[in-house]
C-alpha cells in the first residue's frame, strides 16, 4: 500500500539533564535575610540532528534568585531529550524542536529546578507553564521583522517614506 499516507511519527527515546550548575556566591549570609527573592528568567531551545530520523531538543533555562543587590541562587539547567522522528516534511523541522520536544521537555526541567532549589536550602520554586508555541511564532516574526529592517536599509530607505505633503510615515 505505496499510495497510503504515511502517518508522522515523534516518539521519544530518552529525556536526560544535559548539563545543570547552581551557584550561591552569598551563601550562608543570604539565608538571614528575610525578604522574598524577585526572580528574573531566561529561557532558550535548541536542537539538532543526530542520525537519520533522530533528533535531540534542548530546552535551557537561567533562573536568578535576588534579595536586594545580592544573588541568593542561580541555577541553570539544560534538559534534553532524543526524540525518533519519521514522516515529517523538512519545513517543519524546526517547529519540532522549538516547540514539540521543549513541551515534552520541560515539566522534566521544571521538576529538576524545584529540587535543586529545594536541596539547596531554598523553598521551592514553582515555574509556570510556557506556550513554546507562541515563543516560536514570536521569533519568526521577528525574524521577518528583521530581515524588513535590513532590506529597507540596503535600500537606502531606513524604513522611511515620504508621501507628498505629508510627514514621513514609517512602513
Amino acid at each position: 500500500m505505496s499510495d497510503e499516507i504515511q502517518q508522522p511519527v515523534i516518539q521519544t527515546q530518552r529525556v536526560y539533564v544535559k548539563d545543570m550548575s547552581l551557584e550561591q556566591p552569598n551563601s550562608p549570609a543570604i539565608f538571614l535575610e528575610n525578604e522574598t527573592p524577585k526572580l528574573e528568567i531566561g529561557i532558550a531551545v535548541g536542537g539538532e540532528g543526530l542520525a537519520e530520523n533522530m533528533l535531540e531538543s534542548t530546552v535551557t533555562l537561567t533562573l536568578t534568585a535576588r534579595i536586594k543587590d545580592k544573588v541568593a541562587f542561580l541555577v541553570e539547567v539544560k534538559q534534553a531529550g532524543i526524540f525518533e522522528v519519521r514522516n515529517i516534511p523538512e519545513a517543519q523541522m524546526e517547529a519540532v524542536l522549538a516547540v514539540i520536544g521543549p513541551n515534552i521537555l520541560y515539566p522534566y526541567l521544571r521538576a529538576n529546578i524545584a529540587d535543586v532549589i529545594t536541596r539547596s536550602g531554598f523553598p521551592p520554586v514553582h515555574l509556570a507553564d510556557i506556550n513554546f508555541e507562541a515563543l516560536y511564532q514570536q521569533r519568526i516574526q521577528a525574524a521577518v521583522d528583521a530581515a524588513k529592517a535590513q532590506e529597507a536599509q540596503a535600500n537606502g530607505t531606513g524604513g522611511l517614506t515620504a508621501a507628498p505633503d505629508a510627514s514621513p510615515t514609517l512602513n
